[in-house]
């Protein structure tokens, strides 16, 4: 799950060996369903793109299996697997599975990223759902996600786009634009979290210029919005108070912020998130979608 405010997607690496996967998991569950639509549209599209290779479809940083399972109904005839390097998470994966009739088909697979895909069959897609930025080496990784693919298949790279806004610039009390000043401070942290990665090497971030170099052709690049307005609905709004929540306990904040940060996350509060009927969901996620040549 990405935390840097360049998305909602999966977490993975070395840099949150400290959570509680236990607690994340349905944390992280509830975030991709809230995203779903996002992550039905970037697989439509992608194949409509891909040509039609036989092979299994790899979601590399699986997460929970939200993303996994749907990709399993986006590829009726194809067999998915979720790779992730907790079990806890590939437990949900599991579950996902056998509740929604995908047990023949959706397979789990612990394996750190990005070398534990070697033991998969060579894939006709893999899907890098904002995992590639918790790989210390990204341009390795690439490669090592190309290795994956049989000739003709397909990479989905999610990786980059704009940070999410939920809250007007002016909320009524505190400073307004807080939104942007957290992302300010998600950036230092973001690339703190970079540095300390194992292997860390630091890239320009061409992903085309990267998806090339690691022996694919890039084929298109896209970016697609999550638009979920106010009034959201319950479970929107608990992803975003838990969203709001994770992002704070990282950053730093000047005192007028941090109160009212302190505010919107306060139960109690009518002009928190918690009871605020203007809340809601506006981000973008780039995807760059490249091919292993035959």
């Amino acid at each position: 799950m990405s935390e840097h405010g360049h998305g909602h997607g999966h977490q993975h690496g070395h840099d949150h060996g400290d959570l509680d996967w236990s607690v994340m998991g349905p944390v992280m569950e509830r975030e991709a369903e809230v995203s779903l639509p996002l992550y039905r549209e970037i697989a439509g599209w992608a194949a409509e793109r891909s040509e039609r290779v036989p092979g299994p479809v790899v979601d590399a940083g699986s997460g929970p299996g939200v993303v996994a399972a749907l990709l399993a109904e986006i590829f009726p005839d194809r067999e998915v697997y979720a790779v992730d390097a907790e079990a806890a998470l590939l437990e949900r994966a599991a579950d996902r599975a056998h509740r929604t009739g995908l047990q023949g088909r959706l397979h789990t697979h612990r394996a750190e990223l990005p070398g534990g895909l070697d033991a998969l069959p060579a894939a006709s897609l893999v899907w890098a759902g904002r995992s590639l930025h918790h790989v210390g080496d990204q341009r390795a990784g690439l490669a090592a996600f190309g290795r994956a693919l049989l000739p003709g298949g397909h990479l989905v790279l999610l990786e980059g786009g704009l940070p999410p806004r939920t809250l007007p610039r002016e909320l009524g009390f505190g400073r307004p634009g807080i939104e942007s000043r957290l992302d300010a401070a998600q950036e230092e942290w973001f690339a703190g979290m970079r540095e300390s990665l194992p292997g860390t090497v630091k890239e320009t971030e061409d992903w085309t210029a990267l998806l090339e170099a690691a022996g694919l052709r890039h084929v298109a690049t896209r970016s697609f919005l999550l638009d979920l307005p106010a009034p959201v609905p319950y479970e929107t709004r608990a992803h975003l108070i838990a969203q709001w929540q994770r992002r704070l306990d990282h950053v730093e904040l000047d005192p007028v912020d941090r109160a009212t940060a302190h505010r919107l996350l306060d139960p109690e509060d009518s002009a928190g998130l918690y009871h605020r009927p203007d809340l809601f969901l506006l981000s973008a996620q780039t995807v760059h979608l490249a091919v292993r040549e035959e």
